[in-house]
C-alpha cells in the first residue's frame, strides 16, 4: 500500500512542476513582447516629423469633414481600427476574457452595420470591404 502511495503523489508533484514551468515559460513570452513593443515606440520617436505625420495619417479612419462622426462607413472604419488593437492586445494577454467579450461585442456592432450599408448602398459598401481588406 505504501508504495502506491507514493506513486500517486509522485504524479501530483510533477504535475505541478509542468504547470510552474510552463508559466515562467509564458513569463519570458511577455517580457520578449513588452520589450519589443518597447523597442518600437522607441524606433517611433526617432522617425523625422514627416515621417510621423504619414503615419498619423494612414492609421486614423478618414471623414468626411470634422463633425463627421455618425456616418455608417466612418464608423465601420472606427471598429476596424479598436478590433485590430484589441486583437493584438488579446494575442499577448490571452487570459483578458473582459477584453475578449468587448472584441466580440465590437465585431458584432461592426457586422451590423455592414449589412445595413450593403443593403442601403451597395456601391459605398463595395469601396469600403475593400479598403479594410474584410473580405478576401
Amino acid at each position: 500500500m505504501a508504495k502506491e502511495t507514493t506513486k500517486k503523489t509522485k504524479k501530483v508533484a510533477t504535475k505541478p512542476a509542468k504547470v510552474a514551468e510552463k508559466r515562467v515559460a509564458e513569463k519570458k513570452v511577455a517580457k520578449k513582447t513588452v520589450k519589443s513593443v518597447k523597442e518600437a515606440k522607441k524606433a517611433k520617436v526617432e522617425q523625422p516629423a514627416e515621417a510621423k505625420k504619414v503615419l498619423k495619417a494612414t492609421k486614423k479612419p478618414r471623414k468626411r469633414s470634422q463633425k463627421d462622426t455618425g456616418s455608417t462607413d466612418f464608423q465601420i472604419k472606427n471598429f476596424s481600427e479598436k478590433i485590430e488593437q484589441l486583437s493584438r492586445h488579446l494575442k499577448v494577454h490571452q487570459h483578458d476574457f473582459d477584453s475578449r467579450r468587448g472584441l466580440l461585442i465590437m465585431v458584432g456592432k461592426r457586422r451590423r452595420l455592414l449589412n445595413y450599408l450593403k443593403k442601403a448602398e451597395p456601391e459605398k459598401y463595395a469601396k469600403v470591404i475593400a479598403d479594410l481588406k474584410l473580405k478576401r
